[in-house]
Parts: structure tokens; C-alpha cells; sequence
């Protein structure tokens, strides 16, 4: 018997001891946002970017990776304009976008003014169904009666994660649709974050912000803990390396126009902010960058021979060289143990990207080859 005993007090042990070392969860969050109503690659000049063709493409190969995958929309995916069009291919063009999210498997998305362009009542008969996946969210959109007609907020779990999805819109009036109005952003967003946090044991809280990007900044500022990664969309910026804001939550957008997918990946080992591992490539940039100056100080001090120009430079030198230090020291990016990564970059859906060759000829059908807005 106590033989016995000894052996499952050590196979409890052994246990505990794997899994106290049990590797990373590991999660891939891919984001899109402000894709208004674009479903073909646009006109660009040098090489034509994006269509949903090409998302579909890229969405499989990285599933294909073996890394989990989720998919999240930041908002203004529908329309061109946040004023209705009466256009009948406008609508068909929302309704493929609608309907491809719902294929591709996108968990959430965030409503934005340009999503009710056509009014409540299509967006939410268009999302609607016993087989709908896709959660529309917004946690500060009410109606006259106060009414909210979007959840605030989903959690999908993913990669032995459960991640907290919000939802936020533009604050004031609707233009597309005069029944709703939107409720303070920053509050609202904060307050159902941490309900997430409190009630539902999330690991990672993400908010898909359809709001200006100051606005976005100021609720990852705000945040605290509460929020990990605030992803905005409404202005088109762009690619952007998520600026970390305050203590915790980074900042970034999620594209512009369909020509790109966001991905950030997660390693979660352990509570606490999470450390950008893009910091140290883009330290080492600036490092060559720093170096090159410092070489052609040193050119300039040892070719000139005018007493205020030296002073000058050997000024100039020491402040390089202080920089150069700093960077060397913040070069090496390693998360501590027990702690979370993340890695924050872009896949451009260019010519490289394969189309799916079905899914083309619809949207040809829509968007003959040719007809897309011209982009410099």
C-alpha cells in the first residue's frame, strides 16, 4: 500500500511538472477592416492589390499552417459611402462581401458607419439565420428606446484561448440609418472589456474599434489592463506596427480597401502585458540607420579642419553614439518566461496571391477586369 501510495504521489508530480512547463498556447488573430464595399484588386498603378478572391487564398493557406486561426472584421467592410446609394450593385457587392466573410469563417465584426449605409433592417436581414456565424457587434449603438441591437461583445475560443471580442462605433448621429445614435465610445468599450475580464476568464481582450484612430488611441490609453490589442478601423491608414499606449493594450489599424490582411500572432504563457517581438527587427533598422549617420559624422570631422564645425560634429558624434547604445540594448526582444508575445505583420494581397478562380468569375461578373477605382 505504501509502495502504491509513493508511485502516484510521484506520477502526480511528474504531472504537475509538465504541465507547469507545457509549451505556449499559440493563436493566429487575422483582421481585416475598412474594406468598404471593395471586392476586386484596385487600380493601382504599379500592382494591383486585394479582392476577395485573393483573401479567400491567403485565409486558407494560413489556416493550412497549423497554427489556430481566427478571423476578425474592424468595421467599414460594406460600403463605399456611410450615405445610401441606390444602386443595385452596390448592394450586390455588400452582399457578396457578407457572404464571403461568412464563408471565410470570420468570428466578429465591428459595425461601422459605412456597414449602415443601407439601414439597421438590411444589416441585420443580411446576417441573419440558423447557420450565421458571423457576430455582428457594438457595445455603444442604441436606438430611440435605448435599445441596443448588436451584441456588445463575443468570446471565441481558439488554441486552448478565450479571447474577448468588443465591438465599438463612431459616437453621435447614424447617417445611414436616423434610428440609432452612438453612445459614448471609449466608456462603453471600457465597460464591457472588463466585464470580460471579470466574468467570462478571458486571456486576451480585443477591441475592433470603427472609430478615428485618436479615438483609438485615447481607449487603449484609458484601458489599463483591460484591453490587449485595439484594432482600428474608419480612416483607411493603412499598414501601422501597433504602438503600445500607456501600460498594456497596443494600437493598430487593419488596412485600407481589402489590399491587405492583418495578422498578429500570440504566444500566451502567462498573465501581464504582452512583449512585441517587431520591436527588435525595427530597433536593428534603426540601428543601420543610426550607424550609417555616425560613419559619415566621423567622415565629415576628420575632413574638415574649421574649429566650430569639429565642435559641432564631435557634439553631434556623442549623441549618436548614445543612441547607438540604446538601441543595441533594446535590440534583443525576448518575452520573459511565463509571460506573452506577440508578432504584429501584413500580408499584401498582391499579385503574388493566387485567386481563387470561383470566386473570381463572380466577382468579375460584378466588376468586370478594368472597372476598378483607379488608385496613384
Amino acid at each position: 500500500m505504501k509502495a502504491r501510495l509513493t508511485l502516484l504521489l510521484l506520477a502526480a508530480s511528474l504531472l504537475t511538472s509538465v504541465e507547469a512547463h507545457a509549451a505556449p498556447r499559440r493563436l493566429v488573430l487575422l483582421f481585416t477592416g475598412d474594406n468598404q464595399g471593395e471586392i476586386a484588386p484596385c487600380g493601382c498603378k504599379a500592382e494591383p492589390q486585394g479582392g476577395l478572391a485573393r483573401r479567400k487564398t491567403a485565409v486558407e493557406a494560413e489556416r493550412a499552417r497549423g497554427v489556430p486561426v481566427v478571423l476578425l472584421d474592424a468595421g467599414n467592410a460594406l460600403f463605399r459611402k456611410p450615405l445610401r446609394q441606390d444602386d443595385a450593385v452596390v448592394q450586390q457587392r455588400a452582399d457578396l462581401v457578407l457572404e464571403q466573410m461568412e464563408a471565410l469563417g470570420t468570428a466578429a465584426m465591428a459595425v461601422g458607419a459605412r456597414d449602415l449605409s443601407h439601414g439597421l433592417a438590411y444589416l441585420q436581414k443580411a446576417t441573419r439565420g440558423p447557420k450565421k456565424q458571423l457576430k455582428l457587434l457594438s457595445a455603444n449603438l442604441v436606438d430611440k428606446a435605448g435599445k441596443a441591437p448588436f451584441a456588445a461583445s463575443t468570446v471565441v475560443e481558439a488554441g486552448g484561448l478565450k479571447v474577448g471580442v468588443v465591438g465599438v462605433s463612431p459616437e453621435g448621429a447614424v447617417a445611414g440609418e436616423p434610428a440609432l445614435t452612438g453612445r459614448a465610445p471609449l466608456d462603453a468599450a471600457l465597460a464591457e472589456a472588463r466585464k470580460l475580464r471579470q466574468a467570462r476568464k478571458v486571456d486576451v481582450v480585443v477591441v475592433l474599434a470603427a472609430v478615428p484612430y485618436q479615438e483609438a488611441m485615447k481607449l487603449a490609453l484609458l484601458a489599463n489592463d483591460a484591453v490587449d490589442f485595439v484594432v482600428q478601423s474608419s480612416e483607411n491608414k493603412g499598414l501601422g506596427i501597433g504602438k503600445r499606449v500607456g501600460t498594456h493594450a497596443a494600437v493598430f489599424p487593419a488596412g485600407e480597401l481589402g489590399r491587405q490582411l492583418t495578422r498578429l500572432e500570440l504566444s500566451v504563457d502567462g498573465p501581464g502585458p504582452s512583449v512585441d517581438l517587431g520591436m527588435g527587427s525595427r530597433t536593428r533598422q534603426q540601428l543601420q540607420v543610426v550607424e550609417g549617420n555616425l560613419l559619415k559624422a566621423h567622415e565629415r570631422l576628420n575632413a574638415t579642419q574649421d574649429a566650430q564645425a569639429r565642435a559641432d560634429l564631435s557634439r553631434t558624434i556623442v549623441e549618436l553614439e548614445g543612441r547607438l547604445r540604446q538601441l543595441e540594448s533594446e535590440a534583443e526582444v525576448k518575452p520573459a518566461a511565463g509571460g506573452r508575445s506577440h508578432q504584429l505583420s501584413y500580408i499584401t494581397l498582391g499579385e503574388a496571391v493566387a485567386d481563387d478562380p470561383a470566386l473570381k468569375q463572380r466577382v468579375e461578373k460584378l466588376e468586370p477586369p478594368g472597372s476598378a477605382m483607379p488608385v496613384p
